[in-house]
């Protein structure tokens, strides 16, 4: 069978089992990776060098070896960083972090200072529980300056929604920059952060226009209301809060202070860990990446930082600040059954990536991915646009913008060469189009609409319209860079 007919077949097939049977990603992407070397026949035997051989044998070997090499390129990582981010989750430190970045924007951008704090947050954390720890932030915002949540829980879950999907070391990214590297494309790591981290900041621009539009389309609507359960605050909350009311009552405005007041009444950490156990993996694989293009890499200095740069080594140094700064209160079985569970979470998302892997390697095995670039190139189709609708096909159907990316670049990796296009931007265009849309089938879909209180019509009208207008306008940047970079 011809190998892109075969590789369509197993994705649908994938498709099928994710969405309408009991079958989690991680088996589908393995059955339909071991369908598509068979259904593929002797383009993959001839593609491994195991011409007459026994197709069977052969399809099952190359799907276990994609899957072992892509978790050994990247299987630490994730679990590492999944054990920092609940260490940032469990200790108040994403909290914390909000609270200085009040101090310096001020509570009139209210909507600024949660995203912002999303924005940060959901480097290390799953913007899931990013949301779920912060929205009781937005939901105080929101009684107090009478604003709608469509608008501060909206921007708020932009805001984590933005890195989460282009900022590594979260695993889709993550995921992504393994793929290419594991097809021979020269990405580096630290290099992606950067341009990550630049690309997000006009995605969170447009984010805080189009929630400021919506905020007044829905003026009046979502507000939290100003009774509170008084039960569910401490003394020192309640002092403060009463201390707010009599202020609001007076006619007076809400100042910085106020807010500050609000969450210094929690026990929080100082905000210079906060931000060192994010910051400092992300400093040093940069470091990594800045002395390797410099003559320093000769020396036992320069060497020293690119062990120090490597991303376990960074996220393990993390983990250790984690564990003995930000939860030095806590005693070793709390500790470690933290670590416990974040390693409970990151079982999946390992297993989908390294799945992703076995899939990818099929793909470039078979010569599927090859024959679709040069039919590409022949029929004069813009090369960028293919990574940008790749991420859109994959996610919509199944609704995991995770899964979205690791098969999106298991498809575009293997073209690559013959696409001719500038690896990181193919690699961002994957990421920011495996956006769209966050919907019914997408269970942060859900967490941002409970948690701001919306009913579903209304985070149709406005969440998901939101994840379709800022990747598009983020696919118009790309296309833009793509005349530049090549």
């Amino acid at each position: 069978m011809n190998p892109v007919l075969a590789m369509l077949i197993g994705i649908i097939l994938m498709m099928l089992m994710i969405i309408f049977t009991r079958m989690h990603a991680f088996p589908a992407m393995i059955i339909s990776a071991i369908l598509i070397g068979i259904l593929s026949g002797n383009a993959l035997l001839v593609g491994t060098g195991n011409e007459g051989g026994n197709l069977l044998s052969v399809a099952v070997n190359t799907v276990t070896g994609g899957f072992g090499s892509t978790m050994t390129s990247i299987g630490i990582v994730i679990g590492f960083g999944t054990i920092m981010g609940i260490f940032m989750e469990k200790s108040g430190a994403a909290k914390r972090m909000a609270l200085t970045i009040l101090k310096k924007v001020g509570v009139k951008n209210a909507d600024i200072v949660l995203g912002l704090t999303g924005f940060v947050v959901s480097i290390p954390v799953f913007c899931d529980s990013g949301f779920v720890i912060l929205s009781s932030l937005a939901k105080e915002f929101s009684r107090l300056t009478k604003k709608s949540m469509v608008w501060l829980g909206g921007i708020l879950g932009m805001g984590l929604y933005i890195t989460h999907f282009m900022v590594p070391p979260t695993p889709g990214p993550l995921a992504v920059v393994g793929t290419f590297q594991q097809n021979g494309i020269n990405i580096d790591l630290g290099m992606f952060i950067i341009c990550g981290l630049l690309f997000s900041i006009p995605l969170f621009i447009c984010a805080i226009y189009v929630f400021r539009y919506f905020g007044k389309k829905y003026e009046g609507q979502f507000v939290v209301p100003s009774d509170i359960d008084r039960s569910q605050y401490t003394e020192a909350q309640l002092k403060v809060l009463d201390r707010i009311e009599d202020k609001l009552s007076a006619g007076k405005e809400l100042e910085n202070s106020d807010f500050e007041d609000l969450l210094s009444t929690e026990k929080l950490p100082g905000a210079g860990i906060s931000f060192t156990i994010l910051l400092l993996p992300v400093v040093l694989i940069l470091l990594n990446t800045l002395v390797g293009q410099t003559g320093l890499k000769a020396t036992g200095f320069g060497q020293f930082i690119q062990f120090l740069g490597t991303p376990i080594i960074a996220l393990f140094i993390s983990l250790c600040i984690g564990a003995f700064g930000l939860a030095k209160d806590l005693d070793n079985k709390t500790v470690v059954g933290m670590m416990g569970d974040a390693c409970k979470d990151a079982g999946p998302i390992v297993f989908i990536t390294a799945a992703g892997g076995a899939l990818g390697a099929v793909v470039k095995a078979t010569g599927a991915a090859q024959i679709m670039a040069d039919a590409i190139v022949k029929a004069g189709i813009p090369a960028i646009l293919v990574p940008l609708l790749i991420g859109t096909i994959m996610r919509f159907p199944q609704g995991s913008g995770t899964v979205a990316m690791i098969t999106g670049s298991a498809i575009i990796a293997p073209m690559m060469a013959t696409l001719g296009i500038n690896p990181y931007l193919a690699a961002m265009a994957v990421c920011l189009t495996a956006m769209m849309p966050s919907f019914l089938n997408d269970s942060y879909f859900h967490v941002v609409t409970n948690f701001s209180g919306m009913d579903i019509n209304t985070s149709l009208k406005t969440w998901t319209l939101s994840t379709i207008i800022i990747p598009i306008f983020g696919s118009i940047l790309i296309v833009i860079l793509s005349l530049i970079f090549h």
